[in-house]
């Protein structure tokens, strides 16, 4: 294929993609990201509260249990398949509270785990969420090193 086929070649593929890719509304999508990420960190807050004024829970062991049950939340609807709607219909707003990592791992567990539990739930669990773990461990490593530096001269 010449240069100049290639490039004709390319700019019909780009028209078609744009004729057949369904239309979005972006700004819908952004505000509905943004709503459904805040309404499930509200959740995530009134969890909060509740552990702190109820059963007097506090510090450390706060944030945990606070962790705990919103990944549990997480993996009961993937589960129970209301939060692939949810992410559907919100989009990134999901993704983003701790309940999407919790989504981002139970989704491939639950997919393979016809081909068992090693090779299937075992292997495949963070294929999804596998990339997320590295780059955050990474960047926090980072980060880490930016303040020890900057520790250093101050």
């Amino acid at each position: 294929m010449t240069g100049k086929n290639k490039q004709n070649y390319n700019k019909d593929y780009i028209e078609l993609v744009k004729k057949i890719a369904p239309k979005t509304n972006e700004v819908v999508s952004i505000f509905n990201a943004f709503w459904v990420g805040g309404f499930i960190c509200t959740i995530g807050q009134f969890i909060r509260y509740m552990l702190s004024f109820v059963f007097g829970i506090y510090g450390d062991a706060l944030s945990s249990a606070t962790s705990v049950i919103m990944i549990f939340l997480g993996c009961l609807l993937t589960g129970l398949g209301v939060y692939d709607r949810v992410g559907h219909y919100a989009g990134g707003g999901s993704i983003v509270p701790i309940t999407g990592f919790a989504n981002s791992v139970t989704s491939p567990a639950m997919e393979f785990k016809s081909e068992g539990y090693i090779y299937g739930m075992g292997a495949k669990m963070f294929v999804v969420a596998g990339p997320i773990i590295v780059f955050g461990v990474t960047a926090s490593i980072a980060v880490g090193l930016v303040y020890y530096i900057v520790g250093l001269f101050i």
